[in-house]
């Protein structure tokens, strides 16, 4: 998987690369996934949510420019297989996932699997998790219309956020850099992401 969907597809950082490849993806699919664990391609989970394709997981890793000692807040814990590769490139992974059977598979998983630096919460990823911030990169794993301004709010100066914004039909990847003079922001990648959910107002 790693050669030919990710490194032939042009991701050359070493270090994205091995962590691609410890990371067992067929240990975060549902039995009914297992022949397609290592397809290049998302998969269902259940909850009409699905785990990322492994190139756009690669893919995001890179651009994120991530250092051994930073700490990553990732929106949308899923199948918790991103979380784990992250887990293998910074000091601390911040998971946010606002669907509870979602929360006690992974959390069960990651546990099962020895993956010891991944903190999961259960709520609305909308709001980030301000008690732990501020966050070297953040990742949103569904798409929005717009890029959620707690979210800036919370990653560093020198910090990159890297979310899907568009609608179902027409979404890119869009890489924020927070710098002293403001925000620069750029497409990076066509993506079809599951659309972000968000807890009912009372």
């Amino acid at each position: 998987m790693v050669v030919r969907q990710i490194e032939h597809r042009g991701i050359s950082d070493k270090r994205v690369l091995q962590a691609m490849g410890e990371v067992p993806r067929h240990e975060f699919v549902p039995i009914a996934a297992l022949p397609n664990a290592y397809d290049d391609r998302p998969l269902p989970i259940g909850f009409g949510q699905t785990i990322s394709q492994p190139y756009i997981v690669a893919f995001i890793a890179e651009h994120l420019l991530l250092d051994p000692k930073d700490q990553v807040l990732e929106v949308g814990t899923g199948s918790g297989y991103q979380a784990a590769v992250l887990s293998r490139l910074v000091t601390q992974v911040f998971s946010i996932e606002i669907v509870e059977e979602l929360i006690l598979r992974a959390t069960s998983d990651l546990k099962r699997l020895g993956y010891q630096n991944i903190h999961i919460r259960s709520g609305d990823g909308y709001q980030g998790w301000p008690d732990s911030a501020p966050f070297d990169s953040i990742i949103v794993a569904a798409a929005l219309d717009h890029i959620p301004q707690p979210l800036i709010d919370q990653l560093r100066e020198g910090g990159r956020l890297i979310i899907p914004v568009g609608d179902a039909v027409d979404q890119q990847l869009i890489l924020v850099e927070k710098n002293v003079g403001g925000l620069r922001r750029r497409a990076i990648c066509p993506v079809r992401f599951v659309p972000f959910t968000r807890k009912a107002e009372d």
